[in-house]
């Protein structure tokens, strides 16, 4: 701004000068050609009368060198020249002034140089004879006026402009000075020109505008940012160009990055080619979805265009793990598949027996073996009907009652109805402990124990041993049971615990049982708080310790068992 007000006083003062000089030049001139013009009819007048009373001997003896007269007849025929031989002049009737005198007694005209460096001023006037006798002059014209006075103008000049420049740097300097140094942020509190009081309202009031807006937008950026920061789903924002806007901590822990990647393509977030394709799909028709797997888990991501004014603007990412969702889902499945063909294998031996007597194919003899036969698969039927039951009602988490229970009083009861199946094979079973009392479901208490010991029992070797301690550890009452039998490999402790999973399918089958077990006892732990511990290898035996809380615990925290969550409590049914 200092520059422009500089540059426009020194604009004005330029402008000036040479306005002054060109109205001084030109009144001067003016001036001085006006007096020459009347100096020029003066002596006119006074040729004239002395040319009337002497005639040409006036002219002849006239030792004028600054003037020219020319004495011309009524015919344009120069009679006499001062300057010139007036016989070898040309006609001058056809000059200007001449013919102006002829006329009107008088005449005067100017005629230019071929360089217009120089003007001739002309005056004449008729006699009482009617000739004609002119003056003439020679005069500069303005332009030689202003070359013989270029240094001093150029000096003027000179000395204007760098006064003007000096006074125009302070002018500058001082007008601006008061505008650098207003304080905007506090704009009422200047003391400045007057004019700029409407502007510095006007600042102030989007000022407060302003902030309103800033602490507007602060606060729902921190309202999304605590909303974000405590989502379990993930969260990208990206803008157009797939670049990321914000990330969630969910976002980062499941694509494994940091804060650094703001700023960056999504791609160096996430390489995958489903998603890349999920998002380019959501930018062109709005919405996409896709499954990806990660740790582990399995995560379904919802990806939504964002649109502002009818034009795209971003994306937003939303991945949602869904690991207990599928798991629940795949183990819906098997349990289906696997309870269908667990059911249909006792139905069918049953119905072929029935088929067999209702066809009188069965000798008398051997009626009483294949009763014997269906009701034994009847039995099975019922003991994996009974086993459904119980586990859908733990994943149902009906309320049972609790009591205190002594966990050394329900294993020997457990360890004496086993006693029968574990001397047919030569097992010994061992009851080793104390006396422990925990708050639980007696019922649910008899079905772990139970479980666990007829596993040991069923899948041990001939002659073998099963052990079962009661013990309390610091706070916790713990049921280990421990066998000689033919172990388990590592790749299956982790399955072990799922519905009518078996080890070894063909051994499962010779020993009986449902396959449901062991499912039953970890749906049971969970239920009662508790934890699962397994330790087995082929050949070795296996060992299973499961442990409670010895005191009353609130079952709002249940443990979790092998990732199982807890599901949600209903009441309990007295039918079942």
């Amino acid at each position: 701004m200092t520059k422009k007000i500089f540059k426009s006083i020194m604009a004005v003062a330029g402008a000036v000068l040479i306005a002054s000089l060109v109205i001084i030049m030109g009144c001067l001139y003016q001036y001085f050609s006006d007096v020459q013009g009347k100096q020029l009819e003066d002596e006119l007048s006074l040729a004239a009368v002395a040319v009337e009373k002497n005639g040409q001997n006036y002219l002849e003896e006239l030792p004028s060198r600054e003037y020219r007269l020319t004495w011309v007849a009524e015919n344009g025929e120069v009679l006499y020249d001062t300057q010139s031989d007036g016989k070898r002049m040309e006609n001058h009737g056809d000059r200007e002034e001449i013919q102006e005198a002829l006329r009107n007694k008088e005449g005067k005209s100017s005629r230019y140089s071929a360089t217009l460096l120089e003007k001739t001023l002309y005056c004449a006037r008729r006699l009482k004879d009617g000739s004609i006798l002119r003056i003439s002059v020679s005069s500069v014209t303005i332009w030689v006026l202003v070359l013989g006075m270029i240094q001093p103008i150029l000096i003027v000049a000179a000395v204007t402009l760098i006064l003007s420049g000096v006074l125009a740097g302070r002018i500058s300097k001082h007008i601006t000075e008061p505008l650098n140094s207003l304080d905007l942020e506090k704009p009422l509190e200047n003391n400045t020109y007057e004019e700029l009081a409407p502007l510095l309202n006007r600042i102030n009031k989007q000022h407060r505008q302003i902030d309103m807006q800033l602490s507007e937008l602060q606060r729902k950026h921190d309202e999304f940012t605590q909303i974000t920061q405590g989502m379990t789903e993930g969260l990208v924002l990206l803008n157009e160009k797939n670049i990321i806007l914000n990330i969630n901590p969910a976002a980062l822990k499941l694509f494994h990055t940091g804060h650094f990647c703001k700023g960056k393509d999504f791609l160096t977030v996430e390489r995958g080619l489903d998603v890349s394709r999920a998002i380019q799909d959501a930018f062109s028709s709005g919405h996409s979805e896709v499954r990806m797997e990660r740790g582990g888990k399995e995560y379904r991501l919802h990806i939504n265009r964002i649109e502002s004014n009818g034009s795209v603007i971003g994306a937003v990412v939303l991945a949602f793990d869904i690991t207990e969702a599928a798991f629940a889902e795949r183990n819906r499945r098997e349990f289906t598949a696997n309870v269908s063909h667990e059911l249909k294998t006792p139905l069918q031996s049953i119905m072929g027996s029935a088929e067999l007597m209702e066809n009188g194919l069965v000798k008398p003899e051997d009626m009483t073996r294949f009763v014997g036969h269906i009701r034994t698969e009847a039995g099975r039927l019922v003991t994996l009907i009974d086993d459904i039951i119980r586990l859908s009602q733990l994943d149902e988490r009906c309320d049972m009652p609790f009591e205190q229970v002594d966990l050394y009083e329900v294993a020997s009861d457990v360890t004496a109805g086993l006693a029968d199946i574990a001397a047919a094979k030569g097992i010994e079973v061992t009851l080793t402990g104390e006396t422990v009392c925990v708050k639980s479901v007696r019922r649910l208490l008899t079905e772990i124990i139970f479980n666990l010991c007829d596993n040991a029992v069923k899948y041990n070797q001939n002659g073998g041993t099963v052990e079962i301690a009661i013990s309390r550890q610091e706070n916790d009452a713990v049921i280990a049971v421990k066998d000689s039998g033919i172990g388990i490999p590592p790749e299956h402790h982790a399955r072990i615990f799922e519905r009518f999973y078996r080890v070894d399918k063909s051994r499962s089958k010779e020993s009986g049982g449902t396959g449901l077990g062991l499912s039953i006892v970890k749906h049971a732990v969970q239920y009662l708080n508790g934890k699962i511990d397994l330790q087995s290898s082929p050949g070795q035996g296996t060992t299973i310790q499961v442990s409670f809380y010895s005191t009353e615990t609130s079952r709002k925290n249940p443990r979790h068992i092998d990732g199982f969550p807890p599901p949600v409590t209903k009441p309990y049914s007295k039918s079942s």
